[in-house]
């Protein structure tokens, strides 16, 4: 079900995109926010980290096989910094065994690449229902 684009920044849900391929972190960026959320997007997952205003956000997309740290270690080192949104992981190497270990990391959903873009906005706007 799609909501009702806020008519303000300030009322846009903000989001962490962090997706190492540039095409893909751009397309998905224009997407969610053409949806209505407020997107942070990173290159890396070492500049998500080092960025103070990612703890505002309310939701994580963040791709798993990235060089430097991957998914779960972004979203282990994010609960350790006392954040706690949602997080959706997003992977063009599916597995069952990445699977739970994103579950364990608590990540809610794995998503897989190449993403169907209503699946990812449904994905990301039922995230944003649980926060």
């Amino acid at each position: 079900m799609t909501q009702p684009l806020p008519t303000k920044i300030q009322d846009r849900a903000r989001l962490l995109l962090v997706e190492d391929d540039p095409g893909v972190r751009r397309s998905l960026q224009l997407l969610l926010h053409g949806r209505g959320f407020e997107v942070r997007a990173y290159a890396s997952g070492l500049a998500l980290l080092a960025d103070p205003t990612a703890l505002g956000a309310v939701c994580l997309v963040a791709d798993y096989r990235m060089p430097e740290i991957d998914g779960l270690s972004i979203l282990k080192r994010l609960r350790g910094l006392g954040w706690q949104g949602q997080a959706l992981m997003i992977t063009a190497f599916p597995s069952a065994r990445l699977a739970a270990r994103a579950r364990a990391a608590g990540y809610s959903q794995v998503l897989e690449q190449p993403l169907v873009e209503f699946g990812l906005v449904e994905a990301v706007e039922r995230a944003m229902a649980a926060h």
